[in-house]
C-alpha cells in the first residue's frame, strides 16, 4: 500500500509526527489529513445604492486569508462570497470549508470583518455599510457541489 500513508521520512521532513490518540491505534493530527466540512453563513447589510457590493466579500477574504491576493488554497477556510443587491440592501452568502473545530472561529471572523462597516475597493476607494445581521445557515442542495470543491481545496 505504497503512498497511502505519509512515510516516516516525510513526517520527519515536515517536523511533525503522527501520534495515536488514547485508545486508538493511529490517528493523524496533521490538518492536511483531516477532512473539512462544508458550511454556509449569511449576512444582511445596508449600503448606498451604486456602492461596490464586492467590498464586503473582500473584507471577509482579508480577514480569513490575510490578503486579497494569495496562492490557493485559503489558509484557514476556503470560501466563496456571493452578494445580491436589492436597493440599499445587500444579502451576502458565504460558503466555506473548515475543520469542524474551526467553524465557530471562522464565523466569528466573518462577523467581525463585516461589523467593521468599511472596506477597500480594488481602485483604492473606501466603501461603507451598516451590518444589519448575520446568521449560520445550511448549505443548500444546489450549493453542494461548489461547497465540496471548497472542501477539497
Amino acid at each position: 500500500m505504497r503512498g497511502s500513508l505519509p512515510s516516516r521520512a516525510a513526517r520527519r521532513l515536515s517536523g511533525r509526527r503522527c501520534r495515536p490518540s488514547s485508545g486508538e491505534a493511529s490517528t493523524c493530527c496533521h490538518s492536511e489529513h483531516m477532512s473539512k466540512e462544508r458550511f454556509a453563513h449569511d449576512a444582511l447589510l445596508s449600503m448606498e445604492p451604486g456602492a461596490d457590493d464586492r467590498a464586503p466579500g473582500g473584507v471577509i477574504t482579508v480577514a480569513l486569508c490575510g490578503s486579497w491576493e494569495h496562492e490557493p488554497p485559503c489558509p484557514l477556510a476556503p470560501h466563496h462570497t456571493r452578494a445580491e443587491r436589492a436597493g440599499d440592501e445587500i444579502r451576502l452568502r458565504v460558503l466555506f470549508a473548515a475543520e469542524p473545530d474551526e467553524e465557530s472561529r471562522v464565523r466569528a471572523m466573518i462577523d467581525d470583518a463585516l461589523a467593521g462597516g468599511t472596506g477597500a475597493t480594488p481602485e483604492g476607494g473606501t466603501i461603507s455599510w451598516r451590518l444589519v445581521g448575520t446568521w449560520a445557515s445550511e448549505v443548500r442542495p444546489e450549493e453542494q457541489e461548489h461547497a465540496e470543491r471548497l472542501a477539497q481545496s
